[in-house]
């Protein structure tokens, strides 16, 4: 079995995505063995301390009173500087899909921090995408897992994963499956016979 770094499903050997979120899997080495565990190294006998410095610490000089002016209050320590903040903190947009061209033309999805599958809902392959074309696709040109489109770090991407007729960006060349590229407000997005519209918007 294959774990899922992104959402914890197991996955059958073999799979490249996983069919719990649609991110593609670290490959595992075929047959490859749990490391045997280290053989714990024996306990080294407590060495015996040297005479000298037990004679060193029983000469060392007493420490001094402390001077100064005790009628003083202490000073209060400095407050600690603020961390920063979380690199994992919500983006400062929001960003969804519009279909322009094929299908429900106006229809919406909004999209979620982190991933978003792209495909047709489909419970029998455990296929449940956030941005759902099974609507919109009368003519089966979607694959059920067919795009992943990832927002991260202030960014938005969009990766094939796999599918049968190909991802397009702008009506540029076909992306290459594993491949991420980066979309920014305006773009199309093309699964099948849908053009989907990428629209972002800051949050006021």
């Amino acid at each position: 079995m294959i774990k899922c770094t992104e959402c914890g499903y197991e996955n059958m050997d073999g799979l490249d995505y996983c069919d719990g979120c649609g991110a593609k899997l670290a490959a595992a080495a075929p047959g490859a063995a749990a490391p045997a565990p280290a053989e714990a190294a024996p306990a080294e006998a407590p060495k015996a301390e040297a005479p000298a410095a037990e004679a060193s610490s029983a000469e060392a000089p007493k420490s001094e009173a402390p001077t100064g002016d005790l009628t003083k209050p202490a000073e209060q320590p400095s407050a600690p500087a603020p961390s920063p903040a979380p690199s994992g903190e919500a983006a400062a947009f929001k960003a969804k899909f519009i279909v322009v061209r094929g299908g429900r033309k106006g229809q919406e999805f909004p999209l979620e921090d982190g991933n978003n599958l792209i495909g047709r809902w489909d419970p029998e392959t455990g296929s449940f995408p956030e941005v759902d074309l099974d609507a919109d696709d009368p003519e089966a040109k979607i694959s059920r897992k067919h795009a992943l489109t990832r927002i991260e770090g202030g960014k938005i991407t969009v990766e094939d994963i796999g599918s049968l007729n190909g991802t397009y960006v702008n009506r540029g060349t076909r992306l290459q499956p594993g491949t991420p590229a980066e979309i920014k407000n305006g773009d199309e997005v093309i699964i099948g016979k849908t053009f989907l519209k990428l629209v972002v918007e800051p949050i006021s």
